[in-house]
């Protein structure tokens, strides 16, 4: 089962988020802290969504899709960017990942929304080979560059 979190389900997001930065190797750049995680997503103002794969017998959460909108100026329409998404090892092979990706390609469809993307680790071989075998494909020619700490300090501070 899928269904969209509410704010009660911010702890276990917030663990499934720490679990998935540990499957990545890269756990201490998690910082996001489960107050951060309410505020972004049931504040006043969302800036991101989530939806949990739910255990069909034992009702517990086991996977996680977190995304927001983004925007396509060619398209002249929104689309959905997928932050994370992340199956339980102890799940995967159950279809959990499949749904999360049905819901949020039928929420594109339903809300006329031209594209649902994401990013994935170049040696992350079996999701890349499960988002293949769903029709999806790399974007070759593009490539991601990203400003975080004291590189966007430096640009974006008042010393600039």
């Amino acid at each position: 089962m899928i269904r969209a979190a509410t704010s009660a389900d911010v702890p276990v997001i917030h663990a499934l988020i720490r679990e998935l930065a540990e499957y990545e190797k890269c756990v201490e750049e998690a910082r996001a802290t489960e107050e951060q995680l309410r505020e972004a997503l049931f504040g006043a103002r969302p800036a991101a969504y989530a939806h949990l794969a739910v255990d069909d017998a034992s009702g517990e959460p086991v996977g996680l899709a977190l995304w927001f909108l983004n925007f396509s100026t060619w398209r002249g329409v929104h689309g959905i960017y997928l932050e994370d998404l992340y199956v339980r090892p102890s799940a995967r092979g159950g279809g959990h990942g499949r749904a999360l990706l049905t819901e949020l390609a039928r929420i594109c469809v339903e809300r006329g929304y031209g594209r649902l993307e994401w990013a994935v680790l170049n040696w992350n071989r079996p999701a890349i080979g499960f988002y293949e075998s769903l029709g999806a494909r790399p974007q070759d020619e593009w490539t991601v560059y990203r400003l975080t700490d004291e590189a966007l300090e430096k640009l974006g501070g008042p010393a600039h």
